[in-house]
This record gives structure tokens, sequence and C-alpha cells, in this order.
């Protein structure tokens, strides 16, 4: 089973203190103790968005791991992978993520995995990454578009509701023909996919959502249901 989940926001990196998207993202990997890897080139392998996580995912029931392109944790990056029950993938610059997984093959070995039904999993830049394209501030400080992977089909826009200037830029984006229509999330916001279809949205905030944007004469936003995770 191909499994996807695209946050918009939140997670240990930005909400360290409430646990319900990871919590989530570890259970569909349906094991007692699932092997999670941390993937955070697009940080450029920061320490401290390293040590978010293992200040985190120490406290789960979870073995945690992490792959750093800057020191790789094996010459056989395939079979590290391979061994994983989820990779999670944080944050940063996407053009540099994409980039650097190029050089390295990590794009095909993540294919792979996902195949292989790893979950993946990624905040921001590793929300986008998925997509075949959507909306980045990787190239200074204005929001462009950018072409991504393509493991699933569309455009993505992630922090839709953080960013003043979200929402509006991956509007027009999309209007111009610039990029696809798509899926945006709001910060507290998961999309989880199976296959190419959403199964369910999820959220660790109470208002947070997730959208479906298309451009018919007009744009469209249709807000799609999402489930609060929290107590109701």
């Amino acid at each position: 089973m191909r499994q996807i989940i695209a946050l918009g926001g939140g997670g240990f990196s930005m909400e360290p203190e409430n646990p319900l998207l990871d919590r989530y993202i570890m259970d569909q990997a349906g094991k007692t103790e699932p092997k999670i890897c941390f993937v955070p080139t697009a940080s450029g392998d920061s320490d401290q968005c390293i040590s978010n996580f293992y200040d985190f995912f120490n406290e789960q029931n979870c073995v945690p791991s992490h792959l750093s392109l800057f020191k790789p944790p094996a010459k056989d990056l395939e079979a590290f992978v391979l061994e994983k029950d989820i990779v999670y993938v944080g944050g940063g610059n996407t053009k540099n993520l994409l980039v650097l997984w190029k050089e390295w093959g990590l794009d095909i070995i993540l294919r792979k995995a996902w195949e292989q039904g790893i979950v993946l999993a990624g905040i921001s830049a590793g929300s986008l990454c998925w997509f075949e394209d959507g909306v980045t501030d990787s190239y200074g400080d204005q929001l462009e578009p950018i072409r991504s992977l393509g493991f699933l089909k569309g455009s993505n826009c992630p922090h839709y509701d953080g960013e003043a200037q979200r929402r509006p830029t991956y509007q027009k984006l999309i209007a111009s023909g610039t990029i696809q229509s798509g899926v945006a999330a709001d910060d507290g916001a998961a999309i989880h996919y199976i296959g190419q279809e959403i199964h369910r949205i999820v959220s660790s905030r109470p208002n947070a959502k997730a959208y479906r944007v298309s451009f018919d004469g007009q744009v469209l936003e249709e807000e799609l249901p999402t489930e609060f995770l929290g107590s109701k």
C-alpha cells in the first residue's frame, strides 16, 4: 500500500508540544515500534532540526534514525532506507532538496520505498516534494513555482494559512496555468494519500483545514473534510 502523508505545517518541528500529527504518522506503519527515519536535507542537515527530531521521537514507541547526505549513515543508502517503516522529510529549501536527492539517487530510492509500502511523510518542503509542482520560497524572498518529484499528481501548497502570500500566490499560479490544480494545507493539517487518492485529512489544530484548488474561468477553492485528532 503506497502511502504519503503531506503536512502543511505542524509536527515536532513546529509544535513539539502537540504530538497528534506525528503519532498519526507512526500509526500508519502498523508496527508496535516502527523504524522512522528523518531526512533533513532541506534544512542543510540542521543540527537543531535533527536534535528536535530525536528529542520528540526518543520519547515515542519507535526506533528513530536520520539520513544525512553530508555525513551519510551508510555507503548503501538504498539498503539503509528500505529497512525503515517510515521516512519523514523535514522542511527548508525544496530546490536544494531536489538537487541533492537527484545527485545521490535518493529520489529513485524513495520511489522504490513508496512502492514497497514504506510510509513517506513530510512537512513544508517535505510535503511539496512528493507532488508534480507547487509554490516555494526556495529562490529568495518571493514565492515561485517549482517542479517536484511527481509521485503524486497535481500541485501542492503548504502553510496555506500560515504565511500571508501563500494563498494568493498559489491561486494566481494556478489561474495563470503556471502550475496545475492541486491541494493546499494549513499549518496543522495533513493530507494522507493511499496511492493517488486522498484517504483522509487530519489536523492537530481545531481550525486547520485542507483545500482543493483549481481554475475554471475563476479560481475554485473547495474546503475538504478534515478530522481534528484532538478532543472534541
